[in-house]
């Protein structure tokens, strides 16, 4: 619903929903019931994620809302995989999502400046969110060039697929970039 039904509603968003359409009936992308992962179990594990995620942070008067529905099933789904010993690894620009998972304290420090108050944090909920493989999107671009995945040729491309990622809300530096390309 949130890849493809939502976002063809949206005139900003139906493009790439059409897109993400066709790889799944073209079989490029599946579904997770190909893997004989039922729809509910993800919801049962979204839900503890999100009750859990959404009362780590507390600010003065109240928990620090972090995740929706589509980032806690996104981690659900990764979390089911590798209980049924899929490796898996999570395709996350969104910064709040990643940095729960990659560096708490870091997203810790940057809520507090955002909403100028102190935050504390349950730590026993930050291992609840060990152990997930994640990726972002430059990330995922440079691997797709560097194994042969993108077929165009001509001029810069591996820079050209950087700042279209960058230009599609990927927080990428041109710094990181330069980087990316001087190692490519």
């Amino acid at each position: 619903k949130e890849i493809i039904d939502m976002p063809m509603k949206i005139k900003r968003f139906e493009l790439e929903a059409i897109k993400l359409k066709q790889l799944l009936d073209e079989g490029v992308l599946e579904m997770p019931s190909s893997l004989g992962i039922k729809d509910s179990e993800i919801t049962s594990e979204g839900n503890k994620i999100l009750k859990i995620a959404n009362s780590t942070f507390q600010g003065t008067r109240r928990a620090i809302h972090l995740l929706d529905m589509g980032e806690s099933s996104c981690l659900a789904l990764s979390r089911i995989l590798t209980q049924k010993k899929i490796k898996n690894v999570l395709a996350v620009d969104e910064r709040t999502t990643r940095m729960l998972v990659e560096k708490p304290e870091n997203l810790k420090f940057i809520l507090e400046k955002k909403i100028h108050t102190k935050i504390s944090i349950k730590k026993e909920n930050l291992k609840f969110f060990k152990g997930f493989g994640i990726i972002r999107s430059p990330e995922l671009v440079y691997v797709a060039y560097k194994k042969g995945l993108i077929k165009m040729k001509d001029g810069n491309v591996l820079n050209a697929l950087l700042y279209a990622v960058k230009f599609k809300g990927a927080a990428i530096s041109g710094d990181e970039i330069k980087e990316i390309e001087r190692i490519g």
